[in-house]
C-alpha cells in the first residue's frame, strides 16, 4: 500500500533476506526499526498538508512550492536501490544509524529555514537520510527475526506504518493550526533520538563485506537524470507555452537516463537496476502500473489537502483528516485482498483495482467551493480506497512471481523505487493548480482529476494485457 512513503513493494525485500536467530532483545529491535521507518512515512504525508502554509511564510511561488515535495522524493527516488546495497556492504545498522542521524539533522535544518532556498536543501537531505534507513531498517527486520516470528514482525511494522501513516497528517494539520508549519519538522527530532539510541544499542548486525562495488556510477546518473526530467516537467508544466530551458532540461535528462540504462546493462547482475528483470512482461507490466497508479495517487495526496485548505477554507487539521478513510480501509482489508489474489490470482485484480480507482478519481469533479466534504470529497475517497484495497496486496504476490529467485529483491526494490517515481513526476505537472486561485484553482484541479483518472485507467489496461497468472508462492 502506499501512504506517504510506503509501498508494498516495501515488504517484498524481507521475503529474500536470509535468517537468523531471535534478537535477544526481539520487541526493542522491532520498535527501533518502526520509529526509523515512521520518520520516512509520516514525512512523506505531514508536508503535504503543510504547503499552504510554507508558502505564505516563505514567500514561494508555485513551480518552488512544488520543489518542497520533490526536493525529498528526488534523492528518496534515486538512490533508494543504492541505500539498500550500502547496507549489504557497509553494514545494515551503521547504514540505519547513519541514515537516522542525517534525516534528523534535516529535519532541524527544515525548521530553522529562513527561506525557501535553505528549505529544499534541507529536504534534500531528508530524502537522502530516507533512502538509507528505509531499505536497511526492512532488511534487519528480514535478517533478525525467522520462521512466524518474522512474519508477525514485519506485520506489526507494516500496522505501525500504516496507523503512522493515517495519524501523522491530522497530527500534522493540528501543530500547523496551533504553532506553525516549522513544528512538523520538529516533531522528527525525537523520533530520530530514539530510534538512532535504540538501534546503536540493540541492534546487532555484522558487516557483510562484497566483493562487488556499489554502483555509484548508475546512482549518480539516475539522480541526476531524474533531476533534470523533474525541474523540466515543473517548469514547463506550469507555464501556457513550454520554454525552451524546459525543452532543455527534458532533454538533458532523456539523455542521461540513456546513460544510466547503458551503465546498467554494462553491470548485468551487479547493477543497481538489472536490465534482465525486464525481460519478463509480467514485470513490465508491473512497472507501468506501478508507475502510473501511484503517480496518479501521489498527486491525489498532495491536491486534495490544498485545495481543501486554499480552496474551501478548511483547516491544517481538518485537511489532514479528510483522506484518513483511505489508510483506514487499506488496513482493514489488505489481508482478505491477499488471500483472494492467493485464490484467483493476481491478474483480475491488479485489472479492476485501479480500474475502480480511476471512478472513484472522477468523483473528485464533483467537488468544489460549494459542495462540502461528506458530498463532494468523501465518496471520492472512499471509491479510491476500495480500488487500491484491490490492488495492493496483489501487487507484492505478482511482483515475487514475476522473476527468478535471485532477482526478487531487486525486482522489490526497483517496483518500491517506481512508486515514488511516480509520484515525482506527477508532482512535477501540478503546477497550474498549484498556482491557481479562487474560481480558477477548482478548475485546475478538476483537469489535474481527469489525467489522474486517466493514468489509473491505463495502469489497469497494462495489467491486464500484460500480467499473467501464476501459481502463489
Amino acid at each position: 500500500m502506499t501512504w506517504g512513503s510506503y509501498t508494498a513493494g516495501d515488504l517484498c525485500a524481507t521475503r529474500a533476506a536470509s535468517a537468523k536467530a531471535q534478537p535477544a532483545h526481539a520487541a526493542l529491535v522491532l520498535t527501533a526499526c518502526i520509529l526509523a521507518s515512521t520518520l520516512a512515512f509520516v514525512d512523506g504525508s505531514v508536508v503535504n498538508v503543510g504547503l499552504p502554509a510554507i508558502g505564505q511564510s516563505l514567500k514561494g511561488d508555485a513551480e518552488r512550492l512544488q520543489w518542497v515535495i520533490n526536493a525529498y522524493l528526488l534523492p528518496l527516488s534515486a538512490l533508494l536501490l543504492l541505500g539498500g546495497a550500502a547496507g549489504d556492504r557497509f553494514g545494515r545498522r551503521r547504514v540505519l544509524i547513519f541514515g537516522i542521524v542525517l534525516f534528523g539533522i534535516s529535519s532541524a535544518l527544515c525548521a530553522a529555514a529562513p527561506d525557501l532556498s535553505w528549505l529544499l536543501t534541507a529536504r534534500s537531505l531528508q530524502g537522502t537520510g530516507a533512502a538509507l534507513l528505509l531499505p536497511s531498517s526492512l532488511a534487519i527486520l528480514g535478517n533478525s527475526f525467522s520462521g512466524e516470528a518474522r512474519g508477525r514482525a514485519v506485520g506489526t511494522w507494516s500496522a505501525a506504518s500504516a496507523i503512522g501513516g493515517a495519524i501523522g497528517p491530522v497530527l500534522g494539520g493540528w501543530l500547523i493550526d496551533v504553532f506553525g508549519w516549522r513544528e512538523i519538522f520538529l516533531l522528527n527530532i525525537p523520533l530520530a533520538i530514539a530510534a538512532a539510541g535504540l538501534a546503536l544499542i540493540y541492534i546487532r548486525d555484522p558487516i557483510i563485506r562484497g566483493q562487488t562495488p556499489i554502483d555509484l556510477t548508475g546512482a549518480l546518473l539516475a539522480a541526476v537524470s531524474l533531476g533534470f526530467l523533474t525541474w523540466g516537467l515543473t517548469v514547463g508544466a506550469g507555464r501556457d507555452h513550454w520554454p525552451r530551458e524546459a525543452i532543455a532540461m527534458l532533454g538533458a535528462g532523456v539523455v542521461l537516463f540513456a546513460a544510466f540504462l547503458w551503465v546498467e546493462w554494462r553491470r548485468g547482475d551487479s547493477a543497481m537496476m538489472p536490465l534482465a528483470l525486464f525481460r519478463s512482461s509480467d514485470f513490465v507490466g508491473l512497472s507501468i502500473l506501478t508507475l502510473l497508479l501511484y503517480g496518479a495517487l501521489g498527486a491525489l495526496f498532495v491536491l486534495v489537502p490544498y485545495v481543501l485548505i486554499q480552496g474551501a477554507g478548511f483547516s491544517g487539521t481538518a485537511a489532514g483528516a479528510a483522506l484518513l478513510p483511505l489508510p483506514l480501509i487499506l488496513a482493514a482489508s489488505s489481508r482478505a485482498m491477499g488471500g483472494l489474489s492467493g485464490r484467483i490470482g493476481s491478474r483480475l485484480p491488479l485489472t479492476f483495482g485501479p480500474i475502480i480507482v480511476a471512478a472513484g478519481v472522477l468523483l473528485f469533479l464533483l467537488f468544489d467551493s460549494g459542495s462540502g466534504y461528506w458530498c463532494g470529497m468523501l465518496p471520492a475517497i472512499l471509491a479510491v480506497a476500495l480500488g487500491m484495497a484491490g490492488a495492493v496486496a496483489p501487487l507484492t504476490t505478482a511482483v515475487l512471481a514475476s522473476v527468478d529467485a535471485r532477482h526478487t529483491g531487486a525486482a522489490s526494490g526497483l517496483n518500491s523505487a517506481l512508486a515514488r517515481i511516480g509520484g515525482l513526476i506527477a508532482t512535477a505537472l501540478i503546477g497550474r493548480v498549484i498556482g491557481a486561485t479562487g474560481g480558477a484553482l477548482f478548475a485546475a484541479f478538476h483537469t489535474a482529476v481527469i489525467a489522474c483518472a486517466i493514468s489509473a485507467l491505463t495502469a489497469g489496461i497494462a495489467a491486464f494485457f500484460l500480467v499473467r497468472d501464476r501459481p502463489p508462492l
